[in-house]
């Protein structure tokens, strides 16, 4: 996303010991390793030398001093075989009044969950509201709204997902010439991400992106497949806070720092683009080089069927009008 925030630099003091006292003999630890608070595993090379670097003048003065000898590490994001993912996706939509959630251990689940709730289950579908509250807070939500939509939950019910962060992918609006979505960021872990970067593939609407309001986003073409918006804060506003305490730690759940932004897209260059059949929402969503899981399912959309339905009353209640004054 920006090449001049990927390098580090510092400064290393080492100290000779007998029988290591050769000053012109100088060896670089080995072994690198990098911990990040999302990715937490970097594969690094050995240490390359290079020609020495230089840094200001410890004293003030307008000079440089160069180093004895410097060495360059490269390190990359790697995805271990097997290593669940460290973020996830939820699903919601104008058009269904109901959440679907991360998927139900979607970052893994401690070994000691399994007695208390279900690794196995699916999770379940929750009110728009609670994507605000902590997984510990969710469920008595879940509850009274499956109780409101005559749905039964799973006994024990499912455990969480598990993630530092979330995202939640809205489809907004869709309409004859065009579409939008929403896009909400959780992080649900105590530290906070500065100048963090999104990506999402679209197979099918990416050709349509139009514009984000509240993040720079552009659409992404690499070898020649145009399938990728990228995304990050404004300058300025691109940082994450960690999650905090509520304003009454005692009562209060913890409250996740989150960004949020609408994006919009034109139907003129999807023709034929289905945003209710899934073609509004993303098959890869990406944070910070990490991919997050997605949910199995999407939200359906009830329209044809709850109009069928209307259709069918008013056909019997007619009928029945009729049999009656007969």
């Amino acid at each position: 996303m920006d090449p001049s925030k990927s390098s580090s630099v510092f400064q290393m003091q080492v100290f000779k010991m007998p029988p290591d006292v050769n000053r012109s003999e100088l060896s670089p630890p080995q072994n690198w390793k990098i911990n990040g608070s999302l990715n937490p595993d970097y594969k690094c090379g050995p240490p390359v030398r290079v020609s020495p670097s230089q840094f200001p003048d410890p004293s003030g003065l307008p000079s440089n001093t160069t180093a004895v000898a410097s060495w360059q590490v490269v390190c990359n994001i790697t995805h271990p075989k097997g290593a669940s993912p460290k973020c996830c996706v939820s699903f919601s939509s104008y058009y269904n009044d109901s959440v679907v959630p991360c998927r139900t251990c979607a970052c893994g689940c401690p070994s000691n969950t399994a007695r208390t709730c279900s690794t196995t289950a699916p999770a379940v579908l929750l009110p728009p509201e609670a994507l605000l509250f902590p997984f510990e807070n969710r469920t008595a939500m879940a509850q009274a709204w499956a109780d409101l939509k005559h749905r039964t939950v799973p006994n024990p019910m499912p455990c969480g997902d598990n993630c530092g962060v979330s995202i939640n992918w809205h489809v907004l609006t869709d309409y004859s010439r065009g579409w939008s979505a929403r896009i909400t960021i959780f992080n649900w872990d105590e530290t906070a991400f500065p100048d963090w970067f999104a990506a999402v593939q679209m197979d099918e609407a990416t050709r349509g992106f139009q514009k984000m309001y509240s993040f720079n986003g552009s659409a992404l073409e690499l070898n020649g497949v145009n399938n990728t918006i990228i995304m990050q804060g404004l300058p300025g506003l691109n940082y994450i806070v960690g999650e905090t305490d509520g304003a009454n730690p005692k009562k209060d759940p913890r409250v996740p720092g989150k960004q949020q932004t609408v994006v919009s897209f034109t139907k003129k260059n999807t023709p034929g683009i289905n945003v209710a059949a899934g073609d509004g929402f993303p098959s890869k969503v990406f944070f910070n080089g990490e991919e997050c899981a997605l949910p199995s399912v999407l939200p359906t959309n009830n329209s044809n069927r709850e109009g069928s339905t209307t259709i069918l009353s008013i056909f019997l209640a007619v009928f029945v009008f009729i049999m009656l004054h007969q």
